[in-house]
């Protein structure tokens, strides 16, 4: 079954960063993948007219759709107007997962998207918080697997190329170290990590098995209990 993500950034990299590698591992599974970023980022480190395009080519790279908020960098509320803004895009995508920014960030406009997105996704079941470098405080209980996906996630940075020289949070060896520190939390080699702000669990009924193979897991089950 597959599924239909929205990853929700204030800035341009904002998704990359924080879950370019889960979103990469949805796409390998197959999953529909939405990237909305608020606004365009004018007010960063290095920000040129061509950050647009930079973010369009990152999109490009991982393979997913692209929207845009529109909303003035570093002038983000989280009003009426930007979860209006949110929640369009949930209609739109159908989006049955969420990635968004930690709500504890020291950049003002992290924490108004992170608020803004938890009150637009007050009905969807799987809501992730991510890691930006401005977190402050970040407790994960969720991580995904990425080590078949880390390049993908790093080629994506690689594309904002204005933040990647003007910025040490961009740069490739921090952000693989990162991945190697919450793998080793999580006793795998790579990952992303989350704190979950909702988290179910769908556990379907395994199939029927047939006949044939359940005599085989009955004879398997007999042989063990001898």
């Amino acid at each position: 079954m597959t599924r239909s993500v929205l990853a929700v950034g204030a800035h341009p990299d904002d998704i990359e960063l924080g879950c370019g590698g889960a979103l990469a591992a949805h796409r390998a599974a197959g999953d529909a993948v939405t990237m909305l970023v608020v606004t365009g980022g004018q007010s960063g480190p290095g920000a040129t007219a061509g950050r647009r395009a930079e973010a369009e080519a990152a999109a490009c790279s991982l393979d997913c759709l692209l929207i845009w908020g529109n909303l003035v960098d570093c002038a983000v509320s989280a009003d009426a107007a930007t979860i209006a803004l949110i929640e369009r895009a949930l209609e739109r995508t159908r989006a049955d997962v969420v990635y968004v920014h930690a709500p504890d960030d020291s950049h003002q406009d992290h924490r108004a998207v992170a608020a803004a997105t938890v009150s637009a996704a007050r009905h969807i079941r799987r809501v992730l918080h991510y890691r930006s470098p401005s977190t402050t405080r970040f407790e994960p209980s969720v991580y995904v697997d990425i080590a078949a996906h880390l390049d993908r996630k790093l080629d994506a940075l690689s594309c904002h190329r204005s933040q990647v020289e003007s910025s040490a949070m961009v740069d490739p060896e921090v952000v693989a170290a990162s991945a190697r520190h919450f793998g080793a939390q999580a006793r795998i080699r790579y990952a992303e990590a989350f704190v979950p702000g909702r988290f179910v669990w769908d556990l379907a009924p395994l199939p029927v098995l047939p006949d044939d193979l359940v005599g085989a897991g009955d004879y398997l089950m007999a042989r063990t209990a001898a």
